[in-house]
């Protein structure tokens, strides 16, 4: 089951209560004060893992609690802290508060952002003793653990995203070029979750490409799959829009583009700046090659023409790709910032 969206409720530990004591041993009937302190509670720790790719476990178990800190005892001994509560979350995990500030943004594997902190230890009687006061019995509870809401949103993270209405065979297309298996069908809505396939190159390069549930118009009101879907085209690095050239459904494939450009706008005004380019699928179907040139004077762009039923115009887009995964290769090595890690380019493939 996949999960991008949970509520987390975290308590972090807490601290263990200072000891009330007095030092007692032969031949000392009245020692001072020798209480130890509290230990400190455990902290909830959320910390990104790239093996998860799914918030369902936390779905399934939303409060999470950690270890309170132990109490300080005689002889001075200082309880033992708390441990830790880590809680794996996958890269691209972003962090809310019940107000909706962002907090946190989880990105790189290893990553951590402490959700709830444990509450320090009391503190033991020793801590009172003055010239005046020889025998103080005060103490100090310890510290109740921070409890926190958090909203966690899982915004995937992937080289390319593929963009298109429903049913306009972004599945196939994905099968098509990496071997993944998404669902497939002849109806609209068939991906209702992500799916990513990895296409691997000779030299060893590759690019991780989302196929992503289909955007309908109104989506960056959420209407449909609405911010579900467009939560995750943020982290694309690239997006190919994904048309039906052959119009199905009565559709019209330059209308088409233009709305998904239009909600992506309505959306976040930077997603029009990413690196990409278009694809004209369906094109084994005869009424595409007419639609592929009416396309072309009304929207000023070329597309790719494919077709992901038959493989036809399949290699000259992997190469396509290729191409853009060495550019990225190259400006990673030559440090400009804009790795595959991090970047977004801002001019469009043709």
């Amino acid at each position: 089951m996949f999960v991008d969206s949970a509520i987390l409720y975290a308590v972090g530990g807490r601290g263990g209560n200072g000891c009330v004591s007095f030092r007692r041993e032969k031949f000392v009937p009245k020692g001072g004060p020798d209480g130890g302190d509290g230990g400190d509670g455990g902290s909830v720790i959320l910390r990104a893992d790239p093996q998860v790719d799914s918030l369902v476990s936390i779905y399934y178990e939303p409060h999470r609690s950690a270890e309170s800190g132990g109490h300080g005892k005689g002889k001075l001994m200082h309880g033992r802290n708390g441990r830790n509560l880590t809680v794996l979350v996958p890269c691209g995990t972003e962090v809310r508060l019940e107000s909706g500030e962002t907090v946190a943004d989880l990105v790189e594997p290893g990553q951590e952002y402490i959700a709830a902190r444990g509450g320090r230890g009391g503190k033991g009687n020793r801590h009172w003793l003055t010239s005046t006061h020889r025998a103080p019995r005060e103490s100090t509870p310890g510290e109740e653990g921070e409890a926190v809401t958090l909203r966690l949103e899982l915004k995937l993270i992937a080289d390319v995203g593929l963009v298109g209405y429903p049913n306009a065979g972004k599945s196939s297309l994905l099968r098509a070029l990496t071997g993944a298996q998404p669902k497939v069908a002849a109806y609209p809505f068939t991906t209702l979750n992500p799916v990513i396939g990895t296409l691997a190159f000779e030299d060893y390069t590759s690019l991780t490409i989302a196929d992503l549930p289909g955007l309908i118009s109104g989506a960056s009101r959420g209407v449909g799959l609405g911010h579900a879907f467009l939560r995750h085209v943020e982290r694309s690095r690239m997006l190919v829009y994904v048309i039906d050239m052959a119009g199905a459904d009565g559709r019209n494939p330059w209308e088409d583009y233009l709305s998904l450009r239009e909600e992506l706008e309505k959306y976040n005004k930077a997603l029009l700046a990413r690196r990409a380019i278009v694809i004209a699928n369906k094109m084994d179907i005869p009424s595409a090659e007419a639609n592929l040139r009416i396309f072309a004077e009304k929207t000023g762009t070329r597309p790719i023409a494919v077709s992901a039923a038959t493989g036809a115009g399949i290699e000259p887009l992997k190469k396509l790709l290729h191409r853009e995964s060495k550019r990225r290769q190259r400006s990673f090595r030559q440090g400009s910032g804009r790795s595959l890690r991090s970047a977004a380019g801002t001019s469009e493939a043709r």
